[in-house]
Protein backbone atom coordinates (compact mmCIF):
# COMPACT_ATOMS: atom_id res chain seq x y z
CA UNK A 1 0.00 0.00 0.00
CA UNK A 2 1.25 3.47 -0.89
CA UNK A 3 0.86 6.47 1.39
CA UNK A 4 0.15 9.77 -0.40
CA UNK A 5 3.17 12.06 -0.13
CA UNK A 6 2.20 15.31 1.59
CA UNK A 7 -1.20 14.81 -0.01
CA UNK A 8 -3.77 17.48 0.78
CA UNK A 9 -6.55 14.97 0.08
CA UNK A 10 -5.17 12.30 2.43
CA UNK A 11 -8.12 10.82 4.28
CA UNK A 12 -9.36 14.37 4.76
CA UNK A 13 -12.78 13.65 3.32
CA UNK A 14 -13.19 9.96 4.18
CA UNK A 15 -15.26 10.67 7.30
CA UNK A 16 -17.43 12.98 5.23
CA UNK A 17 -17.78 10.32 2.53
CA UNK A 18 -18.90 7.73 5.07
CA UNK A 19 -21.48 10.13 6.48
CA UNK A 20 -22.76 10.85 2.96
CA UNK A 21 -23.06 7.13 2.24
CA UNK A 22 -24.94 6.57 5.50
CA UNK A 23 -27.32 9.42 4.75
CA UNK A 24 -27.90 8.17 1.22
CA UNK A 25 -28.72 4.68 2.48
CA UNK A 26 -31.40 6.24 4.67
CA UNK A 27 -32.82 8.18 1.73
CA UNK A 28 -33.22 4.96 -0.22
CA UNK A 29 -35.61 3.69 2.42
CA UNK A 30 -37.54 6.97 2.30
CA UNK A 31 -37.66 7.08 -1.49
CA UNK A 32 -36.13 10.56 -1.55
CA UNK A 33 -34.16 11.92 -4.52
CA UNK A 34 -30.75 13.49 -4.06
CA UNK A 35 -27.73 15.04 -5.78
CA UNK A 36 -24.03 15.02 -4.94
CA UNK A 37 -22.03 18.26 -5.11
CA UNK A 38 -18.25 17.80 -5.42
CA UNK A 39 -15.48 20.41 -5.52
CA UNK A 40 -13.58 19.26 -8.62
CA UNK A 41 -11.12 22.11 -9.15
CA UNK A 42 -9.82 25.22 -7.42
CA UNK A 43 -7.70 28.12 -8.68
CA UNK A 44 -6.25 30.20 -5.87
CA UNK A 45 -7.46 29.65 -2.32
CA UNK A 46 -10.67 28.22 -0.91
CA UNK A 47 -11.99 26.99 2.42
CA UNK A 48 -12.40 23.42 1.14
CA UNK A 49 -10.12 21.57 -1.25
CA UNK A 50 -10.97 19.46 -4.33
CA UNK A 51 -12.72 16.28 -3.24
CA UNK A 52 -14.96 18.00 -0.67
CA UNK A 53 -18.51 16.71 -1.07
CA UNK A 54 -22.05 17.53 -0.03
CA UNK A 55 -25.18 15.42 -0.45
CA UNK A 56 -28.33 17.45 -1.13
CA UNK A 57 -31.76 15.90 -0.60
CA UNK A 58 -34.84 17.16 -2.42
CA UNK A 59 -36.36 18.19 0.94
CA UNK A 60 -33.38 20.45 1.74
CA UNK A 61 -31.33 18.22 4.03
CA UNK A 62 -27.56 18.46 3.63
CA UNK A 63 -24.73 16.11 4.54
CA UNK A 64 -21.14 17.26 4.16
CA UNK A 65 -19.89 20.66 3.02
CA UNK A 66 -18.17 22.27 0.04
CA UNK A 67 -17.15 25.50 1.77
CA UNK A 68 -17.14 27.15 5.18
CA UNK A 69 -20.88 27.72 4.81
CA UNK A 70 -20.81 30.43 2.13
CA UNK A 71 -21.57 28.35 -0.96
CA UNK A 72 -23.94 25.78 0.48
CA UNK A 73 -27.14 27.80 0.07
CA UNK A 74 -26.61 28.60 -3.60
CA UNK A 75 -25.30 25.09 -4.32
CA UNK A 76 -28.41 23.62 -2.69
CA UNK A 77 -30.68 25.66 -4.96
CA UNK A 78 -28.74 24.56 -8.02
CA UNK A 79 -28.85 20.95 -6.77
CA UNK A 80 -32.67 21.13 -6.66
CA UNK A 81 -32.57 22.04 -10.36
CA UNK A 82 -30.19 19.13 -11.07
CA UNK A 83 -32.50 16.74 -9.20
CA UNK A 84 -35.53 17.89 -11.18
CA UNK A 85 -33.73 17.91 -14.54
CA UNK A 86 -31.75 14.71 -13.77
CA UNK A 87 -28.80 16.28 -15.53
CA UNK A 88 -25.35 17.06 -14.03
CA UNK A 89 -24.20 20.67 -13.89
CA UNK A 90 -20.84 22.37 -13.39
CA UNK A 91 -21.08 25.53 -11.27
CA UNK A 92 -18.32 28.14 -10.98
CA UNK A 93 -17.90 30.34 -7.90
CA UNK A 94 -15.45 33.21 -8.38
CA UNK A 95 -14.56 34.43 -4.90
CA UNK A 96 -11.96 36.77 -6.39
CA UNK A 97 -14.79 38.97 -7.68
CA UNK A 98 -16.13 41.13 -4.86
CA UNK A 99 -19.09 42.15 -7.03
CA UNK A 100 -20.13 38.55 -7.81
CA UNK A 101 -23.90 38.75 -7.35
CA UNK A 102 -24.18 34.97 -7.40
CA UNK A 103 -22.54 34.75 -4.00
CA UNK A 104 -23.97 37.87 -2.48
CA UNK A 105 -21.58 37.69 0.44
CA UNK A 106 -17.90 38.24 1.02
CA UNK A 107 -15.95 34.99 1.39
CA UNK A 108 -12.86 34.39 3.47
CA UNK A 109 -10.94 33.06 0.49
CA UNK A 110 -9.67 34.23 -2.88
CA UNK A 111 -10.14 31.70 -5.66
CA UNK A 112 -12.24 30.19 -8.41
CA UNK A 113 -14.08 27.07 -7.26
CA UNK A 114 -15.58 24.54 -9.67
CA UNK A 115 -18.39 22.43 -8.20
CA UNK A 116 -19.88 19.48 -10.08
CA UNK A 117 -23.45 18.62 -9.06
CA UNK A 118 -24.71 15.18 -10.10
CA UNK A 119 -28.11 13.54 -9.68
CA UNK A 120 -27.84 10.18 -7.93
CA UNK A 121 -29.73 7.52 -9.88
CA UNK A 122 -30.36 4.49 -7.63
CA UNK A 123 -30.86 2.17 -10.61
CA UNK A 124 -27.34 2.83 -11.88
CA UNK A 125 -25.05 0.20 -10.26
CA UNK A 126 -22.02 2.49 -10.51
CA UNK A 127 -23.51 5.86 -9.65
CA UNK A 128 -21.19 8.21 -7.69
CA UNK A 129 -22.37 7.01 -4.27
CA UNK A 130 -21.97 3.36 -5.31
CA UNK A 131 -18.38 4.06 -6.41
CA UNK A 132 -17.66 5.80 -3.10
CA UNK A 133 -19.05 2.76 -1.27
CA UNK A 134 -16.67 0.50 -3.14
CA UNK A 135 -13.79 2.82 -2.23
CA UNK A 136 -14.61 2.74 1.48
CA UNK A 137 -15.26 -1.01 1.59
CA UNK A 138 -11.62 -1.83 0.89
CA UNK A 139 -8.57 -0.86 2.98
CA UNK A 140 -6.49 0.24 0.04
CA UNK A 141 -5.81 3.45 -1.79
CA UNK A 142 -8.16 4.07 -4.72
CA UNK A 143 -8.34 6.56 -7.58
CA UNK A 144 -11.78 7.86 -8.46
CA UNK A 145 -12.13 9.55 -11.87
CA UNK A 146 -14.57 12.42 -12.38
CA UNK A 147 -15.13 13.76 -15.92
CA UNK A 148 -16.30 17.32 -16.61
CA UNK A 149 -16.17 20.05 -19.26
CA UNK A 150 -14.17 22.75 -17.50
CA UNK A 151 -14.22 25.11 -20.48
CA UNK A 152 -17.87 24.72 -21.48
CA UNK A 153 -20.33 24.37 -18.62
CA UNK A 154 -23.29 24.26 -21.01
CA UNK A 155 -22.25 20.88 -22.41
CA UNK A 156 -23.26 17.57 -20.84
CA UNK A 157 -21.10 16.90 -17.78
CA UNK A 158 -20.22 13.16 -17.68
CA UNK A 159 -19.56 13.15 -13.92
CA UNK A 160 -18.04 10.65 -11.48
CA UNK A 161 -17.77 7.47 -13.53
CA UNK A 162 -14.77 5.30 -12.69
CA UNK A 163 -12.92 3.79 -9.74
CA UNK A 164 -9.56 2.02 -9.85
CA UNK A 165 -8.10 0.09 -6.92
CA UNK A 166 -4.43 -0.41 -6.13
CA UNK A 167 -4.62 -3.91 -7.53
CA UNK A 168 -5.91 -2.60 -10.88
CA UNK A 169 -9.59 -3.48 -10.38
CA UNK A 170 -11.85 -1.09 -12.30
CA UNK A 171 -15.48 -0.26 -11.55
CA UNK A 172 -17.70 1.82 -13.81
CA UNK A 173 -17.45 2.74 -17.47
CA UNK A 174 -15.45 5.39 -19.30
CA UNK A 175 -17.96 7.96 -20.65
CA UNK A 176 -15.65 9.04 -23.49
CA UNK A 177 -14.78 6.23 -25.89
CA UNK A 178 -11.61 7.93 -27.12
CA UNK A 179 -10.19 7.90 -23.59
CA UNK A 180 -10.32 4.11 -23.18
CA UNK A 181 -6.82 3.01 -22.24
CA UNK A 182 -5.56 6.56 -21.80
CA UNK A 183 -7.41 7.20 -18.56
CA UNK A 184 -6.02 3.97 -17.05
CA UNK A 185 -2.47 5.16 -17.70
CA UNK A 186 -3.12 8.49 -16.03
CA UNK A 187 -4.86 6.81 -13.08
CA UNK A 188 -1.80 4.61 -12.63
CA UNK A 189 0.38 7.72 -12.77
CA UNK A 190 -1.65 9.18 -9.90
CA UNK A 191 -0.92 6.01 -7.91
CA UNK A 192 2.79 6.29 -8.67
CA UNK A 193 3.05 9.91 -7.54
CA UNK A 194 0.55 9.37 -4.71
CA UNK A 195 -1.10 12.68 -5.59
CA UNK A 196 -4.45 13.67 -7.02
CA UNK A 197 -4.19 15.24 -10.48
CA UNK A 198 -6.13 16.82 -13.34
CA UNK A 199 -5.71 16.01 -17.03
CA UNK A 200 -7.27 17.73 -20.07
CA UNK A 201 -8.11 15.55 -23.08
CA UNK A 202 -9.00 17.06 -26.48
CA UNK A 203 -11.87 15.20 -28.14
CA UNK A 204 -14.09 15.75 -31.18
CA UNK A 205 -16.86 16.87 -28.81
CA UNK A 206 -14.62 19.38 -27.03
CA UNK A 207 -12.07 19.25 -24.26
CA UNK A 208 -12.73 16.93 -21.32
CA UNK A 209 -11.08 17.38 -17.92
CA UNK A 210 -10.64 14.39 -15.62
CA UNK A 211 -10.04 14.78 -11.90
CA UNK A 212 -8.07 11.74 -10.70
CA UNK A 213 -8.67 11.83 -6.97
CA UNK A 214 -6.61 9.80 -4.54
CA UNK A 215 -8.83 8.30 -1.84
CA UNK A 216 -6.82 6.82 1.01
CA UNK A 217 -8.20 4.52 3.73
CA UNK A 218 -9.03 6.08 7.07
CA UNK A 219 -6.34 5.91 9.72
CA UNK A 220 -6.56 2.92 12.00
CA UNK A 221 -5.39 3.83 15.51
CA UNK A 222 -4.45 0.87 17.69
CA UNK A 223 -4.27 1.78 21.36
CA UNK A 224 -2.16 -0.66 23.33
CA UNK A 225 -3.56 -0.22 26.82
CA UNK A 226 -7.08 0.08 28.20
CA UNK A 227 -6.67 2.46 31.11
CA UNK A 228 -8.86 5.48 31.72
CA UNK A 229 -6.41 7.75 29.86
CA UNK A 230 -7.15 5.83 26.65
CA UNK A 231 -10.82 6.83 26.65
CA UNK A 232 -10.26 10.42 25.39
CA UNK A 233 -8.05 9.05 22.61
CA UNK A 234 -10.84 6.75 21.45
CA UNK A 235 -13.48 9.46 21.58
CA UNK A 236 -11.41 12.10 19.81
CA UNK A 237 -10.27 9.70 17.10
CA UNK A 238 -13.91 8.75 16.54
CA UNK A 239 -14.77 12.43 15.98
CA UNK A 240 -12.00 12.58 13.37
CA UNK A 241 -13.48 9.55 11.62
CA UNK A 242 -10.54 7.26 12.37
CA UNK A 243 -10.94 3.59 13.17
CA UNK A 244 -9.86 2.72 16.71
CA UNK A 245 -8.90 -0.58 18.31
CA UNK A 246 -8.09 -1.09 21.99
CA UNK A 247 -5.79 -3.91 23.14
CA UNK A 248 -4.75 -4.90 26.65
CA UNK A 249 -3.58 -8.04 28.40
CA UNK A 250 -6.03 -7.42 31.24
CA UNK A 251 -9.55 -8.71 30.72
CA UNK A 252 -10.72 -6.46 33.54
CA UNK A 253 -9.75 -3.38 31.51
CA UNK A 254 -10.26 -4.41 27.87
CA UNK A 255 -14.06 -4.47 27.97
CA UNK A 256 -16.15 -3.23 25.03
CA UNK A 257 -18.60 -1.37 27.26
CA UNK A 258 -15.76 0.89 28.46
CA UNK A 259 -14.91 1.94 24.88
CA UNK A 260 -18.18 2.32 23.06
CA UNK A 261 -16.58 4.28 20.19
CA UNK A 262 -13.91 1.65 19.48
CA UNK A 263 -14.53 -0.68 16.56
CA UNK A 264 -12.65 -3.51 18.28
CA UNK A 265 -11.57 -4.30 21.85
CA UNK A 266 -9.16 -7.21 22.38
CA UNK A 267 -7.56 -9.03 25.27
CA UNK A 268 -4.17 -10.23 24.05
CA UNK A 269 -0.55 -10.75 25.01
CA UNK A 270 2.05 -8.73 23.03
CA UNK A 271 2.99 -11.64 20.78
CA UNK A 272 -0.68 -12.23 19.91
CA UNK A 273 -1.72 -8.68 19.00
CA UNK A 274 -0.72 -8.65 15.32
CA UNK A 275 -2.42 -12.00 14.78
CA UNK A 276 -5.72 -10.18 15.30
CA UNK A 277 -4.92 -6.79 13.78
CA UNK A 278 -3.90 -6.22 10.17
CA UNK A 279 -0.99 -3.80 9.88
CA UNK A 280 -0.78 -1.53 6.84
CA UNK A 281 0.65 1.90 6.03
CA UNK A 282 -2.40 3.59 7.54
CA UNK A 283 -2.20 1.75 10.87
CA UNK A 284 -0.65 3.65 13.79
CA UNK A 285 0.01 2.57 17.35
CA UNK A 286 0.09 4.21 20.78
CA UNK A 287 1.66 2.26 23.66
CA UNK A 288 -0.27 3.28 26.76
CA UNK A 289 -0.29 0.25 29.07
CA UNK A 290 1.96 1.81 31.76
CA UNK A 291 3.44 -1.69 31.95
CA UNK A 292 7.14 -1.58 31.07
CA UNK A 293 7.52 -5.19 29.96
CA UNK A 294 4.34 -5.18 27.87
CA UNK A 295 5.31 -1.92 26.14
CA UNK A 296 8.84 -3.18 25.55
CA UNK A 297 7.69 -6.43 23.96
CA UNK A 298 5.10 -4.60 21.87
CA UNK A 299 7.58 -1.95 20.73
CA UNK A 300 10.08 -4.46 19.36
CA UNK A 301 7.36 -6.48 17.63
CA UNK A 302 5.90 -3.39 15.93
CA UNK A 303 9.34 -2.24 14.77
CA UNK A 304 10.05 -5.64 13.27
CA UNK A 305 6.72 -5.61 11.43
CA UNK A 306 7.33 -2.17 9.91
CA UNK A 307 4.81 0.00 11.76
CA UNK A 308 5.05 3.56 10.39
CA UNK A 309 4.20 5.44 13.58
CA UNK A 310 4.55 4.24 17.18
CA UNK A 311 3.77 6.61 20.06
CA UNK A 312 4.88 5.66 23.55
CA UNK A 313 3.92 7.46 26.74
CA UNK A 314 6.54 8.15 29.34
CA UNK A 315 9.85 10.00 29.63
CA UNK A 316 12.74 9.69 27.20
CA UNK A 317 14.72 7.64 29.69
CA UNK A 318 12.10 4.89 29.46
CA UNK A 319 12.70 4.52 25.74
CA UNK A 320 16.48 4.75 26.17
CA UNK A 321 16.40 1.96 28.72
CA UNK A 322 14.48 -0.26 26.31
CA UNK A 323 16.90 0.49 23.49
CA UNK A 324 19.87 -0.36 25.73
CA UNK A 325 18.24 -3.66 26.66
CA UNK A 326 17.56 -4.48 23.01
CA UNK A 327 21.29 -3.94 22.36
CA UNK A 328 22.27 -6.18 25.26
CA UNK A 329 19.87 -8.87 24.06
CA UNK A 330 21.44 -8.84 20.60
CA UNK A 331 18.38 -7.47 18.80
CA UNK A 332 19.06 -3.75 18.30
CA UNK A 333 16.75 -1.53 16.30
CA UNK A 334 17.87 0.02 13.03
CA UNK A 335 17.98 3.76 12.37
CA UNK A 336 14.91 3.43 10.14
CA UNK A 337 13.01 1.66 12.91
CA UNK A 338 14.01 4.30 15.45
CA UNK A 339 12.56 6.99 13.16
CA UNK A 340 9.10 5.46 13.58
CA UNK A 341 9.15 5.79 17.39
CA UNK A 342 7.75 8.96 18.95
CA UNK A 343 8.59 9.07 22.63
CA UNK A 344 7.75 11.14 24.54
CA UNK A 345 4.63 11.10 22.37
CA UNK A 346 2.78 14.16 21.09
CA UNK A 347 3.32 17.75 20.08
CA UNK A 348 4.61 20.27 22.59
CA UNK A 349 1.41 22.09 23.59
CA UNK A 350 1.89 21.90 27.35
CA UNK A 351 -0.48 18.94 27.72
CA UNK A 352 -1.09 17.63 31.23
CA UNK A 353 -4.53 16.04 31.48
CA UNK A 354 -5.53 12.86 29.66
CA UNK A 355 -7.65 14.87 27.25
CA UNK A 356 -4.83 17.29 26.48
CA UNK A 357 -2.35 14.45 26.00
CA UNK A 358 -4.80 12.76 23.62
CA UNK A 359 -5.08 16.00 21.62
CA UNK A 360 -1.30 16.32 21.53
CA UNK A 361 -0.75 12.76 20.24
CA UNK A 362 -3.54 12.87 17.66
CA UNK A 363 -2.19 16.18 16.34
CA UNK A 364 1.27 14.63 16.04
CA UNK A 365 -0.12 11.68 14.10
CA UNK A 366 -1.85 14.09 11.73
CA UNK A 367 1.35 16.09 11.27
CA UNK A 368 3.43 12.97 10.57
CA UNK A 369 1.06 11.70 7.91
CA UNK A 370 0.65 15.13 6.32
CA UNK A 371 4.41 15.67 6.48
CA UNK A 372 3.96 18.90 8.43
CA UNK A 373 5.88 20.33 11.40
CA UNK A 374 2.89 21.34 13.48
CA UNK A 375 3.77 25.04 13.70
CA UNK A 376 1.33 27.94 14.14
CA UNK A 377 -0.16 28.89 10.79
CA UNK A 378 0.57 32.55 11.44
CA UNK A 379 4.29 31.68 11.34
CA UNK A 380 3.98 29.86 8.01
CA UNK A 381 5.39 31.88 5.13
CA UNK A 382 3.96 29.71 2.34
CA UNK A 383 0.25 29.15 1.50
CA UNK A 384 -1.50 26.65 3.77
CA UNK A 385 -2.10 24.37 0.77
CA UNK A 386 0.39 23.96 -2.07
CA UNK A 387 -1.40 25.41 -5.08
CA UNK A 388 0.98 24.04 -7.72
CA UNK A 389 -0.60 20.62 -7.24
CA UNK A 390 -3.81 21.92 -8.80
CA UNK A 391 -2.31 22.43 -12.26
CA UNK A 392 -4.25 20.80 -15.11
CA UNK A 393 -2.08 18.63 -17.37
CA UNK A 394 -2.55 18.13 -21.08
CA UNK A 395 -3.62 14.64 -22.11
Amino acid sequence: MTVPKNNTFFAATMKEIREIISSYDGLQKEGKRSALATVVHVEGSSYRRPGARMLVVEDGRLTGAISGGCLEGDAMRKAFHVINEQRPALVTYDTMDEDDATLGIGLGCNGIIQVLIEPILPDEPNNPIALLKKATDRRQTCVIATFFKLNDRRQVQPGTRLLMGENGDVFGECPVELLEGRWQNDAQAAFQTSESKWVNYPTSAGEVTVFYEILAPVLSLVLIGAGNDVMPMVDMADILGWETKVVDGRATHARPERFASACQVLVAKPEQVLKHIALDDYTVFALMTHNYNYDKAMLHELCQQGARYIAMLGPKKKLNRMLDEFEEEGRPLTAAQLDTIFSPAGLDIGAETSEEIALSILAEIMAVFKERRGISLRDKMQPIHEREKLVVEGG
